[in-house]
């Protein structure tokens, strides 16, 4: 979706570009027809060219909103759902632990028991 958008903002600032350069090179009026016939609207190019600018960045805008504001609710869904679970998750635990038998007093470790000594080696016989 990332691409989309910077293609479309590469694509407006280019159109941008060139109407600015139609401009420079044309400073004189333009008649707009009007959608219902009911006559024309004459503006200057560089007005002509500011008024269809904010057409395109409001068309690339709508374009660009439903997108965002859907991946925003999507991501507020599931935080709540995970808050839910990890409520329940939390409560169960604490049932299971709150059931749980009281543990039984430790035994002390036994204590070590006396380790007979190691015999000494003997000598072979026949040796000196």
């Amino acid at each position: 979706m990332r691409l989309v958008s910077f293609v479309q903002v590469l694509l407006l600032l280019g159109i941008a570009a060139y109407l600015l350069l139609v401009t420079l090179e044309n400073p004189a009026t333009v008649r707009l027809p009007l959608p219902l016939g009911g006559g024309e609207l004459i503006l200057s190019v560089g007005m002509a060219v500011t008024v269809f600018l904010l057409l395109g960045a409001a068309y690339a805008a709508l374009l660009l909103l439903p997108p965002v504001v859907r991946e925003r609710l999507r991501r507020r869904r599931e935080g709540r759902e995970r808050q839910r679970v990890e409520e329940r998750l939390t409560a169960t635990l604490q049932a299971r632990l709150g059931a749980l038998p009281a543990p039984a007093p430790a035994a002390p470790p036994p204590a070590p028991a006396a380790l007979p000594e190691p015999e000494m080696p003997r000598s072979l016989p026949g040796a000196p």
